[in-house]
């Protein structure tokens, strides 16, 4: 693999100062040969003119957060990475690089959960590139491999974990994001490292099921939410139950028989469990009559 290898380049201030300075001094003796129709400094002249043209193109500026690769005769020379304005060999091939952070939000993409439910998916992955050597000569377009690579971990981890969760502890989509999104960053960092490319975050953007399945998920989502609520409901009335004929029983207001404890418990879960209010009926007679 080509690693980066960082080179400090020649000032170009200094160097464009002397390049003046000779373009003054041979246009001075080209118009002084000229005068004196001599063609042997005239041809000197014309000749230092063409080699100052040729190191005029050996200047480069580098912006901050950006990156010049150097390429000599078809091999990598090296890159700039300091900001400022620079003088190279002036045959080195310049292509730029942005260091720049960029965020990438991947399209919504349909696929398949753990538990075989199609559902829409799409994140947001936050990278820059770290080594300029690997993102412009490993691959062949860094920019379209990084967002290829990045649908594909966004599919790999939808099949991975299931949309919702069915038992207690039991990872999710929906539910876990903090996890999700480590397990994202470390799929897509794995498959653009040879790029170069540094992943800084990764997270999901959108998450829902898929139209021909979304409302009878969310018929399954409201039973599930109906019967927990229900089972809340009647373990707190069962304790409440439970209270109340304690202190009958501690306080001896009522010393009841197993019968009238049963209607009483029935009576009681009636009205703490029913969903309307209830109607109270007298009884004038007995349990047993």
């Amino acid at each position: 693999m080509i690693r980066e290898k960082a080179i400090r380049p020649l000032p170009g201030l200094p160097l464009l100062v002397v390049l003046l300075g000779v373009l003054g001094l041979d246009a001075w003796m080209f118009v002084r040969a000229s005068t004196a129709g001599n063609p042997g400094p005239i041809v000197g002249s014309v000749a230092v003119f063409i080699l100052l043209m040729i190191a005029v193109g050996g200047f480069v500026l580098v912006n901050p957060n950006e990156a010049k690769v150097l390429i000599l005769f078809g091999r990598y020379s090296g890159t700039i990475r300091e900001a400022g304005f620079w003088w190279v060999n002036p045959f080195n091939q310049k292509k730029r690089i942005s260091l720049r952070t960029r965020n990438f939000e991947t399209a919504k993409l349909k696929v398949n959960d753990a538990n075989s439910n199609p559902i829409e998916i799409g994140a947001i992955v936050v990278w820059r590139v770290v080594d300029t050597a690997e993102a412009m000569f490993e691959v062949d377009d860094y920019e379209n491999y990084m967002k290829v690579q990045s649908e594909s971990a966004v599919r790999s981890l939808a099949s991975s974990y299931p949309y919702d969760a069915h038992s207690t502890g039991e990872p999710a989509l929906s539910s876990h994001a903090a996890e999700v999104a480590a397990n994202l960053m470390q799929q897509v960092q794995d498959r653009l490292a040879k790029a170069g490319v540094e992943v800084k975050e990764a997270r999901i953007a959108h998450l829902a099921y898929a139209q021909e399945i979304a409302q009878a998920m969310l018929q399954r989502q409201q039973a599930s939410a109906i019967i927990a609520a229900r089972y809340k409901i009647v373990e707190g009335a069962v304790g409440m139950v439970e209270n109340a004929l304690e202190l009958l029983s501690q306080k001896g207001i009522l010393t009841l028989d197993d019968e009238r404890k049963a209607a009483m418990v029935s009576n009681l879960l009636v009205v703490l469990c029913g969903e309307r209010g209830t109607q109270p009926v007298v009884n004038t007679g007995t349990l047993y009559t």
